[in-house]
């Protein structure tokens, strides 16, 4: 997977909105001004960071190589994936979903709403 791809498939979410971060030399993918996906580099390597639950996020490091706690976040909830490693693109897309999902639920009514979730 590459960044093109996985940038087309987090704007394609509702209310998805992307600015730069300069100082980390990344994409960041908000709904509503939170951020659920972060696009970027790690080791050279295309990674995305994504928003996940305490549980999951040490599943899926223990299980995948390619899953490490992201450098720039907090470490109990966002992960960080090789996109061109052995994770299959779907879990990716399923990682993004449940990233946004999760930024979803937190949002009060009236922006929830708004996106028609």
């Amino acid at each position: 997977m590459t960044h093109s791809e996985i940038l087309q498939y987090c704007m394609n979410k509702a209310g998805a909105s992307q600015d730069i971060h300069s100082g980390l030399d990344a994409t960041q993918i908000k709904v509503a001004e939170v951020l659920f996906a972060m696009v970027h580099e790690a080791d050279g390597r295309p990674v995305v960071s994504l928003k996940t639950s305490p549980a999951l996020a040490e599943l899926l490091r223990d299980e995948h190589e390619d899953v490490f706690p992201s450098a720039q976040l907090n470490k109990a909830h966002w992960s960080t994936v090789h996109l061109d490693g052995e994770l299959p693109d779907s879990q990716i897309y399923f990682l993004v979903d449940a990233s946004y999902q999760q930024v979803i639920d937190t949002l009060p009514d009236s922006a929830r709403q708004q996106l028609g979730s």
